[in-house]
């Protein structure tokens, strides 16, 4: 049975935060992402909002052991991954780590990383929520560290999202939906903390837009 076979018939009767389709794909490119800003097998990376582990299951057979870390607070989804996603044996050998806190709080884990992931966070997150992830990237990255997460550009059909909660299916919500952010605000908010930021590409599973965060 091939991954994306396993998902499907893991999705068959509820929704596990993510389309079904493309899901074996859409885990590979984020892996590609990474490997194109140069994550290596003992690079440190958290990954926040990591679901049931469509990248995970790629970055955490990429990285060495002890390299990955993952943060999910729909624990049920999360418990999914690691039990049904990963290959067996891989949680022995590559001993990721897994925290279900709902605040972005990757001091959680006793490393500094040099890579954070947020796929399709950015997507739902509130501006207060993008702020904390900022700040938690800024104490807790290497030197070198970078940020890698997608975003949907606002525009007048996609309005800049003012809310100040969560917006989407959660661990506290069933209904679905994305919202958009101005490049703008995000850049000003980046460069309020020494960050720079630079746009990438779109991607091909879902099309949404990458950005490069890094200390200048």
């Amino acid at each position: 049975m091939t991954l994306q076979e396993k998902f499907e018939r893991l999705a068959r009767d509820k929704f596990l935060g993510i389309p079904v389709k493309d899901f074996e794909a859409g885990g590979r490119e984020q892996l590609g992402y990474l490997q194109g800003a140069g994550l290596r097998s003992n690079s440190k990376l958290v990954d926040i909002g990591c679901g049931v582990l469509r990248a995970g299951y790629w970055i955490i057979g990429f990285l060495d052991a002890n390299c990955y870390c993952g943060i999910e607070p729909h624990r049920e989804r999360l418990e999914i991954g690691i039990h049904n996603i990963l290959d067996p044996g891989t949680v022995e050998r590559k001993r990721p780590r897994f925290d279900s806190n709902s605040e972005f709080d990757t001091s959680v884990f006793p490393d500094k990383f040099d890579f954070f992931l947020a796929y399709s966070i950015w997507t739902h997150a509130s501006k207060s929520q993008i702020r904390t992830m900022l700040d938690t990237f800024l104490r807790d990255s290497t030197d070198e560290g970078k940020f890698l997460t997608t975003y949907l550009p606002a525009n007048w059909m996609r309005r800049d999202y003012r809310g100040n909660k969560w917006y989407g299916t959660s661990h506290e919500s069933n209904v679905p939906g994305c919202i958009g952010h101005s490049f703008k605000w995000i850049k000003a908010e980046c460069e309020l903390r020494g960050l720079a930021v630079s746009k990438l590409t779109r991607d091909e599973t879902h099309r949404q837009s990458w950005l490069l965060i890094e200390k200048k």
